[in-house]
């Protein structure tokens, strides 16, 4: 019997403008359980975005609640939150978010030395060889292509070996065919390691490669399949 490691229970978000008051999600509700890969499709400004911050803990929804292997991510204080993505959570950007003055090898080993990790150095190594750049150590990211600043991405957010991985339009920077075989990487890795995957996208051939599709329209979950 799976477990479910994440739980999205009828959660909203609005925001005041100058115009009032703005409904960017409303009543949300599903649940995705361990190792399953879930695309979200939508529109851009269809709340895809604003979601998955609710998911990570980076945002706090209006009304609702997200469960987290069991646990209420809202009920936690700011510092264990942090503490949990620091543990449990892997991040992929669209445009990498990468540290310019730091090179690929120590954008690897950051998440690892800010949790103690004694081995960063040659955890990251391992990683960065597994995605391909073992001759990309020592370069900084102005450097380095756009597919490979998210090879670097992608070792930094699993090095941390996470139990969720969220990804928002890990491809969008990239062209098609360098974003193909990102994703090739980043479902294999996925798999590898027993990860469960959500993931942020407008490209329908990219979310049919996932388990599961999740749509949105202007702040609604329209369809689950």
């Amino acid at each position: 019997m799976s477990e479910t490691i994440i739980s999205i229970q009828h959660v909203s978000k609005t925001v005041q403008d100058v115009s009032g008051t703005l409904s960017i999600l409303r009543d949300i509700d599903f649940t995705v359980e361990a190792g399953e890969t879930v695309a979200i499709l939508g529109a851009s400004g269809s709340g895809k975005s604003t979601l998955l911050s609710l998911m990570a803990g980076l945002d706090t929804p209006t009304e609702g609640c997200v469960t987290l292997a069991g646990k209420s991510l809202f009920d936690m204080s700011e510092d264990e939150r942090a503490a949990w993505r620091g543990q449990q959570l892997g991040f992929v950007f669209q445009n990498f978010q990468l540290m310019g003055h730091l090179t690929a090898l120590e954008n690897v080993m950051l998440p690892l030395e800010l949790a103690g990790h004694r081995e960063a150095a040659r955890l990251a190594k391992d990683i960065l060889t597994q995605v391909g750049l073992s001759q990309r150590l020592t370069h900084f990211p102005k450097v380095l292509s756009g597919g490979e600043q998210q090879r670097v991405a992608l070792a930094r957010a699993f090095v941390v070996q996470p139990q969720l991985l969220l990804a928002d339009e890990p491809t969008g920077s990239l062209d098609a065919q360098t974003g193909e075989s990102i994703m090739d990487l980043m479902l294999s890795m996925n798999q590898a390691r027993g990860t469960t995957l959500i993931l942020v996208t407008h490209d329908q051939k990219l979310a049919q490669r996932c388990h599961r599709t999740l749509t949105l329209q202007a702040g609604q979950l329209i369809s689950q399949g």
